[in-house]
């Protein structure tokens, strides 16, 4: 019985690993929708040797059941192996959208394998979920020039960010005298978000990178409490 553990266990690590560098890729973890243009594109590749269903929605920040200002066209396709490649349309069809600041959507792209069905196989759907991030014309500046303008402060065992700016500043890391916090995530436009510490630090240097609109890391940002 131990042996046929032992052997099932072995069985699913071997799949997992497989699973793992198999199926679709997403061309980018984030996607910006410039106000200005008509339509976003994100690129999705089937290096598998099988096919895949690809279905695509939007969701709104909350992820309430109202219908958001974008179609994904097309919503639903078929993407053969072998390394073929395929163009998702992100199109905005209205909405009453904050002309001075970004927006937050989520693109959702879930990929369903088309493998013959069998007694003892196993299909899995895999979603990605990436952020779709609406930047209205009438936002200036950059991405890298906001993420300086940030400030912070000591609030309890936590410390607080203030974003002054009309982007939406993901960050990769935040380091608090080289110690880097838990579970940092992103701060809003005209907001202020908190991040708990892991050591009772009234004072000291913070730095921070963050993720730029290519899903790549941005130079160090430098600071104090």
């Amino acid at each position: 019985m131990k042996m046929g553990l032992k052997t099932l266990t072995a069985a699913l690590l071997i799949f997992m690993s497989t699973l793992a560098q198999a199926g679709v890729t997403v061309g980018g973890t984030r996607l910006v929708y410039n106000g200005e243009a008509k339509e976003s594109t994100i690129n999705v590749t089937n290096p598998d040797n099988i096919p895949y269903l690809i279905q695509s929605w939007v969701d709104n920040q909350d992820g309430v059941t109202s219908k958001p200002p974008f179609v994904v066209t097309p919503p639903l396709f078929r993407l053969n192996g072998g390394g073929q490649e395929n163009v998702i349309r992100v199109i905005r069809t209205g909405g009453n959208l904050p002309e001075d600041k970004e927006s937050l959507f989520w693109l959702n792209i879930k990929s369903i394998p088309s493998a013959e069905k069998t007694d003892n196989s196993l299909q899995i759907a895999v979603k990605t979920r990436i952020k779709l991030l609406y930047r209205p014309k009438g936002v200036t500046g950059t991405l890298e020039e906001a993420a300086g303008k940030l400030t912070w402060q000591r609030r309890g065992n936590s410390i607080s960010v203030t974003n002054p700016t009309p982007y939406y500043i993901t960050f990769f890391s935040v380091k608090l005298n080289g110690v880097t916090l838990p579970e940092v995530s992103m701060v809003a436009p005209n907001s202020t978000a908190s991040f708990k510490t892991k050591a009772n630090v009234s004072s000291g240097a913070l730095n921070w990178t963050i993720i730029n609109d290519f899903g790549g890391v941005t130079k160090p940002y430098a600071g104090n409490l």
